[in-house]
């Protein structure tokens, strides 16, 4: 980034913070793709919270962007292990914020498993959660009766634009790596697994890119919407995979479990927009599939008559071209920043919350004086 680049990005997140202040004493423990931008938006947070921790997100590190946040805030290695057993999730808070206010930022519902536990037996305060992901709210969502105030941007509109754009760096990724065996996705038959925002942008992606797409989705009311705009719809996953040569994952939830791949066609391409544990079920394939490495960030997957190739070890395709999606993505941190500002202002109750449509439009104006004019 450029220094008047970087300039351009410090004023917009100054004005953010100015308009969303902190109240109070909160610590933050930030869980983040540690993408080339994120200096900015840590940069931010500190004006909001004291951030007690980055735990940098495993398959998304830029080595640039970890080494300068290193020498400003502590740095922890993340594992959804880690967090997702409540002894060790406790143990890890009170090491690093015993007693105090914290507010916990989130990329795929981490905290979920263990928030009844920390919430009740933290020596401090677990002031509220910030959840970035539709994944990450499904998770929180599916708690039922959340022990404290769970803010969720998964759903803004503020983030459509960032949706939209991944979804077109997951078919620019998996082109690119197609690519490197000497093939093309043109003219192939392809199947997207989930229509939510990411895969509405996928599927369309893939049309402009003249591939015949199938979608399939578990709800009733997307599969319509797929049909309305003009892709074919199948019943089942089986028939949506069977014909496919090339099958993207967008549900954040198992979109192939062990029995699905035994459909994939011959020489199917198989890719997700997620971590492979939340999209494709391979461990289960440990005992039954010979893996042999295809190439960089391809793996052929064969047993006797059958084989398929799975794409960056089954992980978010585009973070290995750094799943960039350009300025919009600092709509979404913003909304982060206006969250985590609000917990601190609180109190709020239990339960799932947005940040108010007021704030969005002033953060949605604010972007457009720094990025659009």
């Amino acid at each position: 980034m450029e220094s008047p680049e970087k300039a351009r990005l410090d004023a917009f997140f100054r004005c953010i913070t100015e308009r969303f202040p902190a109240a109070g004493e909160v610590r933050a423990l930030i869980i983040t793709h540690l993408l080339s931008d994120r200096p900015a938006f840590l940069r931010a947070m500190a004006r909001t919270t004291t951030i007690a921790a980055v735990l940098p997100k495993p398959k998304s590190v830029n080595a640039g962007a970890l080494a300068e946040v290193r020498r400003t805030y502590a740095v922890h290695p993340l594992t959804r292990e880690m967090l997702a057993d409540p002894t060790s999730a406790l143990d890890y808070l009170e090491d690093n914020v015993p007693g105090r206010d914290v507010v916990l930022l989130d990329i795929g519902g981490y905290y979920a498993p263990s928030l009844d536990t920390l919430v009740d037996k933290f020596s401090g305060r677990i002031v509220g959660v910030v959840e970035d992901t539709e994944n990450g709210h499904q998770r929180y969502a599916a708690l039922g009766q959340l022990p404290c105030p769970v803010f969720s941007v998964a759903r803004s509109p503020l983030k459509d634009c960032e949706d939209h754009l991944v979804g077109r760096s997951i078919v620019f990724s998996t082109d690119a790596l197609v690519r490197t065996r000497g093939d093309i996705l043109t003219g192939r038959d392809a199947c997207v697994i989930g229509f939510g925002k990411v895969g509405r942008s996928i599927a369309q992606t893939l049309r402009a890119h003249d591939l015949r797409v199938v979608v399939y989705d578990n709800d009733p009311v997307k599969q319509v919407q797929a049909h309305a705009q003009g892709f074919r719809t199948t019943a089942s996953r089986t028939e949506a995979i069977h014909r496919a040569g090339l099958v993207l994952c967008a549900t954040g939830n198992l979109a192939l479990r062990q029995s699905d791949f035994a459909a994939l066609r011959n020489g199917a391409f198989v890719a997700s927009v997620t971590s492979s544990e939340d999209e494709l079920e391979l461990d289960a394939l440990n005992d039954l599939y010979r893996r042999t490495p295809a190439g960089e960030h391809l793996t052929r997957y064969d047993v006797t008559g059958h084989y398929f190739y799975v794409l960056a070890d089954g992980n978010a395709v585009n973070f290995l071209h750094g799943a960039a999606v350009g300025a919009y993505i600092h709509l979404v941190q913003a909304e982060i920043v206006a969250a985590t500002s609000a917990l601190s202002q609180g109190p709020h109750d239990p339960g799932l919350h947005e940040v108010a449509s007021d704030d969005r439009q002033a953060i949605a104006r604010a972007w457009l004086e720094h990025f659009a004019r």
